[in-house]
C-alpha cells in the first residue's frame, strides 16, 4: 500500500526474488551474467525511489519559525521524481507549493517545503495524490489559513505505452483555507505561482 506506516527498513530479499521472477516471466534466464547482478541493483535502487514510505511526511515540516509573517510564501518550480503505481514506470515534474501563515505569523524552512515533495513522491503513487498530500500535510503540520499545491508533470505510461504521447503534461491542484474560499487571495496565488512550464523532462 503507498499510503503505509513508515517502516524501518525494506526486504531486499524479497525485491531480489520478485525481479527474478520478472525476467523468468519474460523468458530470461536470470542467472546470465548480463543480469545476473540485477535484482541486487534494483533492490537498492528501491532504497532511493521509494525512500519516502520511510518517512512520516510530517516529520519534514515540523521545524517553525515566529517571524510574524502574514504574506503567502510560494516556493515554484520543486523538481521531482515519482514511479506510477498502475504501471511502475516513472513520472517527472516540478511541484508549486505555498501557504498563508497562521495567524501568529509562523513560518517553516524553504527547503522543507520542496523536501515535503520529495518524500511524498518517493513512493508508488499517483499525481493526484501527491498534491493532495503535499497541502494535507501542510494544513495539518502548519495550520495556516490557506494552503496552494499545483503539479506539473510527464508520465511515462503515456510516453512510453498506450497512447504514446510524449510531452503531454498532465496539472493538479489542491487548494485549502483562505485561498480557495478568497478570490483576490487565490488570484494572487495563481500569479505568483504561473503558468504550467514547457516540458524539460525528456
Amino acid at each position: 500500500m503507498t499510503n503505509a506506516e513508515p517502516r524501518g527498513a525494506f526486504d531486499h530479499d524479497k525485491i531480489r526474488q520478485g525481479v527474478r521472477l520478472l525476467f523468468s516471466g519474460l523468458g530470461l534466464d536470470p542467472d546470465d551474467p548480463r543480469i545476473a547482478g540485477t535484482p541486487d541493483r534494483v533492490a537498492r535502487m528501491y532504497d532511493e525511489i521509494f525512500g519516502g514510505l520511510l518517512v512520516d511526511p510530517a516529520d519534514v515540516v515540523d521545524t517553525m519559525f515566529d517571524e510574524g509573517h502574514d504574506e503567502i510564501v510560494i516556493v515554484r518550480d520543486i523538481p521531482f521524481a515519482s514511479v506510477c503505481e498502475h504501471h511502475l514506470v516513472p513520472f517527472v515534474g516540478r511541484a508549486h507549493v505555498g501557504y498563508l501563515p497562521s495567524k501568529d505569523g509562523q513560518v517553516t524552512g524553504l527547503s522543507k517545503l520542496a523536501r515535503l515533495v520529495d518524500v511524498i513522491a518517493k513512493r508508488p503513487n499517483l499525481q493526484e495524490r501527491i498534491t493532495a498530500q503535499v497541502a494535507d500535510t501542510l494544513e495539518r503540520v502548519l495550520e495556516p489559513r490557506g494552503v496552494i499545491v499545483q503539479i506539473e508533470a510527464e508520465h511515462f505510461c503515456m510516453t512510453m505505452r498506450g497512447v504514446r504521447k510524449p510531452g503531454a503534461m498532465t496539472v493538479t491542484s489542491a487548494v485549502r483555507g483562505l485561498i480557495r474560499k478568497d478570490p483576490r487571495t487565490r488570484t494572487e496565488a495563481m500569479m505568483l505561482i504561473g503558468g504550467p512550464r514547457p516540458s524539460t523532462y525528456g
